[in-house]
């Protein structure tokens, strides 16, 4: 086997282990473009960085969506948006946009069992996952047994440094929880976020004649 060949082999080996795919898949058809071109070894390496930089970014949606714990079902295209009431439509519309994960708003769907707080919550995320933030999807009680096993643990600083990677954290059937034990955690959480629960927030409520009521 050619000097040449091994080399070839042994850089794409490389470059794989590097998590470098978008170089490692197209470096060889790129040196041949340079060299057919005359380009610097600046411009083919720009070229190369360029390639690798497009494939993640094609990429990032999937692999947000994979870490994001979103039920999958969910979507606005299983959800039917017109039996809301105008003004709520409208409200969920600029939610897509994200401006409120820039302001650190609190969204709270209210509403009786069956509405659709938990489908619209998850159609969101999906949305914003869509548009490139990180969001994590999370029954409240499996979030809050993390939150108190890891303060047990004394290790609450590190869990919540973990969350606050994510742009945007859904509690599902917050409802649900013992807030007796569960509220000290979950202020943990918020004042991590630079949010405070309940105060500067914006509340979806559904299943009533007046849909959405701005706090």
């Amino acid at each position: 086997m050619s000097k040449s060949l091994n080399r070839h082999n042994e850089l794409q080996t490389l470059l794989e282990r590097l998590k470098l795919s978008g170089m490692a898949t197209s470096f060889a058809d790129l040196a041949l473009k340079a060299a057919k071109e005359g380009l610097s070894h600046e411009a083919y390496l720009h070229e190369l960085a360029k390639r690798e930089e497009a494939l993640r970014d094609a990429r990032r949606p999937e692999r947000l969506l994979r870490q994001s714990g979103l039920p999958q079902e969910k979507t606005f295209r299983t959800f039917d948006l017109k039996r809301l009431s105008p003004s709520l439509q409208l409200h969920i519309e600029r939610l897509k946009q994200g401006a409120f994960l820039e302001q650190a708003v609190n969204v709270i769907a209210l509403g009786k069992p069956g509405v659709g707080k938990s489908h619209l919550g998850a159609a969101l995320g999906y949305e914003l996952v869509l548009s490139g933030h990180a969001v994590l999807w999370t029954p409240t009680s499996t979030l809050v047994q993390r939150l108190l096993a890891a303060k047990r643990d004394l290790r609450l600083p590190q869990e919540l440094a973990r969350l606050d990677k994510f742009a945007c954290v859904i509690l599902d059937d917050i409802g649900y929880v013992q807030h007796d034990r569960a509220g000290g955690v979950l202020q943990s959480l918020a004042g991590s976020r630079q949010q405070t629960f309940f105060q500067a927030s914006f509340y979806l409520r559904l299943g009533t004649a007046d849909d959405s009521v701005p706090g």
